[in-house]
């Protein structure tokens, strides 16, 4: 307390223009202390938005990748689609194929309508397939030229010979649904 009254005691004593000039350098400090808090103020502030739009960033750049592979696949199973004809069936898509094992036989099935597609379903039975060759043929009808899903395989050994294979599949190709009449 001693310290604080000698302080003002000394001011007092100064001459008016030293006071003057001492208050306002005083003033200048103050000043210059509220513009930096501001300043800083708004710097967090504008850090803490950068921060976030960078996180937004990287999540929309992951979201346009996203976008970009649904894209393609969707464009690829558009083309498969187009290149559906109206005579298309399952059994003549495994012929193409033209992987044959001892004996071949396809069975239709009762196809189904799901919204804009028609299944054609049909079980195909092959058999004494290699195993290369039953992997090629599920490969070549996954990703073959048309539209085909593979609903169920079944693989079973043969007993005469333990390196051939006997194959089940219930496949269904996908066709366009005839628009409804009106």
């Amino acid at each position: 307390m001693k310290y604080l009254s000698f302080c003002i005691e000394q001011l007092k004593n100064l001459d008016k223009r030293t006071r003057l000039l001492l208050g306002a350098g005083t003033a200048v400090v103050l000043l210059l202390a509220i513009l930096l808090s501001a300043l800083n103020g708004r710097t967090a502030l504008l850090a803490r938005k950068r921060t976030s739009r960078e996180a937004d960033l990287v999540q929309m750049m992951n979201l346009k990748q996203r976008f970009l592979s649904v894209r393609a696949m969707s464009m690829r199973f558009g083309n498969r689609l187009a290149a559906v004809r109206a005579d298309d069936s399952p059994a003549k898509v495994v012929e193409e194929i033209g992987i044959k094992g001892k004996a071949s036989q396809v069975t239709p099935l009762k196809g189904e309508q799901n919204g804009e597609f028609m299944e054609e379903t049909a079980e195909v039975k092959l058999e004494a397939l290699t195993g290369n060759e039953a992997v090629n043929l599920i490969y070549r009808l996954a990703n073959g030229t048309r539209p085909v899903i593979i609903k169920k395989a079944n693989f079973k050994t043969r007993f005469d010979d333990p390196s051939r294979l006997d194959l089940t599949l219930t496949i269904a190709l996908l066709k366009p649904a005839a628009p409804p009449p009106r």
